[in-house]
């Protein structure tokens, strides 16, 4: 047995951590009974838009459905084509095909591990409408090329930004640099709920409206329905989460950052490791610790480390170039070299604000003893 057991991600710890001010909060929508539409939902949209600094934040259900009323409100539909990276979280991909849209996958910077700006522009047709650069890891996308090619060819940008809160490209926020743009707050994220929720922000009003309206059956008052809509509330209670946990997102984020450094510096020895890429032009906000190590030995790395207790993740282990619901039911049919030989090599690594440095120490420690035995 192991001496210890070190989870990938800790969600009881930072309820521990947490625990008189959640259940306070908890006690108070309980006691209002306001569960759907209560006031801590709009009290959370005004504040998660300011954080991100735009104007507007619409709450809903979840990260997918953020991305599916993001195209909704752009009118993007059948006949149009959407540019996403070939390496990412299977929702991106579904939210353009339950648009009615055609996906085209796009390379990835082997370096960012996001969206190759460059490459992207080479797959634009007439019937390309929008960019979905995915902000991987808590690492900004490369905007600027994305974001003026667009402005200049009347296509729209929506970032995708499930794993950056409080992430910043150039002193611009994640969430405020896209037209429209979309956060998930499922709980193992860096600003997470108690089960799903997303929000949408965006500096236009007119598509704040519009999707504020499209996530509530499609009306502008009570029983008058101005539009097909779909259910995708916020419910109350996980706003008030939400709104609690925001207050310590800049310190947790700290926290994060610091423990990263460390990592950086105790793995630096080993030339069998790559090492997340930091830019002086950017903060990472370090959602996942995501190292690199020959495809031929990551999988014996990982039962390694699961051996002495240690819990990792591969974010992801299959391109989405190579995922059967790409190649066999959408019938998509593209190499992308970058995005299939990273799902063959990265690891993520335990990384919360509640991890100890004796428990970091011991990950480092094991991960370094590993390489010795390969000598």
């Amino acid at each position: 047995m192991p001496e210890q057991y070190i989870p990938l991600v800790d969600l009881v710890a930072q309820y521990r951590s947490l625990r008189p001010e959640i259940d306070d909060v908890l006690a108070g929508v309980l006691q209002h009974g306001h569960f759907v539409g209560g006031p801590q939902v709009q009290q959370f949209a005004e504040a998660f838009a300011a954080f991100c600094d735009v104007p507007y934040g619409v709450p809903c259900g979840n990260g997918t459905d953020a991305l599916e009323i993001a195209l909704a409100s752009l009118g993007i539909g059948p006949g149009d084509e959407v540019i996403i990276p070939a390496f990412t979280f299977v929702a991106t991909l579904e939210a353009v095909c339950n648009a009615g849209a055609t996906p085209v996958l796009c390379d990835i910077d082997p370096h960012r591990y996001t969206l190759d700006p460059v490459q992207a522009i080479g797959l634009v047709t007439e019937r390309t409408k929008a960019f979905i650069p995915v902000h991987l890891y808590g690492q900004m996308a490369d905007m600027d090329l994305l974001v003026s090619f667009a402005s200049d060819n009347h296509m729209f940008v929506i970032e995708d930004a499930a794993q950056a809160h409080g992430a910043r490209y150039k002193s611009a926020p994640a969430g405020s640099i896209g037209d429209i743009n979309t956060f998930s707050f499922y709980p193992g994220k860096n600003l997470g709920a108690y089960g799903d929720a997303g929000a949408l922000t965006t500096r236009s009003e007119w598509l704040a409206l519009k999707a504020r309206k499209m996530a509530n059956h499609g009306r502008i008052s009570k029983y008058n329905h101005e539009s097909v809509g779909r259910c995708s509330r916020m419910d109350t209670m996980q706003a008030a989460i939400l709104l609690l946990k925001l207050r310590h997102l800049e310190d947790w984020t700290k926290r994060r950052r610091m423990l990263a450094d460390r990592y950086r510096t105790a793995l630096s020895g080993s030339d069998q490791i790559i090492l997340p890429r930091e830019y002086p032009d950017s903060i990472t906000v370090y959602h996942l610790f995501v190292i690199r190590v020959n495809k031929d030995i990551r999988e014996d790395l990982q039962q390694h480390l699961t051996q002495a207790g240690i819990q990792t993740g591969i974010h992801y282990p299959l391109a989405l170039s190579r995922l059967p619901v790409t190649t066999d039911q959408l019938g998509i049919r593209v190499h992308c070299p970058e995005a299939e030989l990273a799902s063959q090599e990265v690891l993520s690594l335990p990384l919360y604000p509640e991890l100890t440095a004796d428990q970091q120490d011991y990950i480092c420690e094991t991960i370094i003893q590993y390489f010795k035995t390969l000598h």
